[in-house]
């Protein structure tokens, strides 16, 4: 395929363990078209990523606009990842091992150029550009959703690490012999604050015999899984249960800000994904409040905005075309 210019549109793909979403974005930030659908893990590597090519030729369409306007595609995936080589190395939520995404997308669409970063780092880089963190020079990201995942941004640059796996924060342990982790690990932040983590405790206290609008929620959407609409719809309704077990996710969340504020010193930390975003402010209250306690120096210790995240479902689209932009201008 012929370079194309980096006025040229780019596409978005937010690859989770629930969704696909995909977004075609112009060079001055806006969202031109879009589409989603579900991820479909247990279809295997090949069947997700058809599915991924499909929802990008989608929100192609929608955009009014041909495979060949674009000039690339960014892409996030969960979990430790090889950016080079366009390698996935490690998905805990879908699962997939040492998968080589961008040359299979691309492949898949006309040799497309494709470039890859984890998920939530480009979440984190998409509100840096365009969302809650304008302006802000060292931010850190922590997106509450299927997983919990987080990225760094300092000095207004995507921090990446030596191997390429910064900020894995969902896998910072906080609970020694925790709860088992998707990674297989005991303990991690994920394993305690996630939605995954969320829903296995309710289950676990309706299975004890606590009472809970969940299971009435759970069967008016048609859904095998508790989704954030319905989580948030029965904390707004006062469930004794729901509101119990998110009170511990809400204090280890607190623990993990705290945590990576005095690791980093960041002017700010986003706070985002799907949970966050269906709970809303409310939700925020008590993890500042926890994280604000634990703070090692109290010095100036609400200058450290704690905020959520502007951008919802499209942080990640956002950060992914922004990444791709920047892939092909360096190129």
């Amino acid at each position: 395929m012929t370079k194309k210019s980096t006025d040229s549109p780019v596409i978005g793909v937010d690859l989770g363990g629930t969704k696909i979403l995909a977004g075609v974005v112009d060079s001055n930030g806006s969202l031109l078209g879009q589409s989603k659908r579900p991820t479909k893990p247990s279809a295997g590597v090949d069947a997700v990523i058809d599915r991924m090519a499909k929802t990008v030729r989608e929100a192609i369409e929608a955009a009014g606009l041909k495979l060949s306007d674009m000039a690339g595609l960014g892409t996030g995936a969960p979990g430790p990842l090889d950016p080079d080589k366009g390698v996935v190395l490690h998905t805990p939520n879908l699962p997939w091992v040492n998968v080589p995404l961008a040359k299979m997308l691309s492949e898949r669409l006309e040799d497309l150029p494709v470039f890859i970063e984890n998920d939530v780092n480009l979440g984190t880089y998409g509100e840096c550009a365009f969302g809650a963190g304008v302006g802000a020079q060292d931010v850190v990201g922590i997106f509450v959703g299927t997983g919990l995942g987080g990225g760094l941004v300092l000095g207004g640059e995507l921090r990446q690490g030596w191997r390429k796996a910064c900020a894995e924060v969902g896998h910072m342990i906080l609970l020694a012999d925790g709860p088992v982790c998707g990674c297989g690990k005991r303990g991690c932040a994920e394993a305690l604050a996630s939605r995954t983590a969320i829903e296995r405790d309710i289950w676990a206290g309706i299975k004890a015999g606590r009472e809970s609008v969940i299971p009435e929620l759970v069967k008016q959407e048609s859904r095998e899984r508790l989704t954030s609409g319905a989580l948030a719809e029965a904390f707004r309704r006062g469930d004794p249960l729901v509101a119990e077990v998110l009170g511990k996710a809400q204090f280890y969340l607190g623990l993990l800000t705290a945590s990576v504020v005095n690791f980093v010193d960041p002017e700010m930390v986003i706070l985002g994904g799907g949970v966050v975003e269906a709970l809303g402010e409310s939700y925020l209250v008590p993890i500042r409040a926890v994280a604000y306690q634990f703070f090692i120096n109290q010095d100036g210790a609400k200058d450290v905005a704690i905020v959520p995240a502007k951008l919802g479902d499209n942080a990640a689209v956002m950060g992914e075309a922004a990444w791709a932009r920047m892939k092909l201008a360096k190129a």
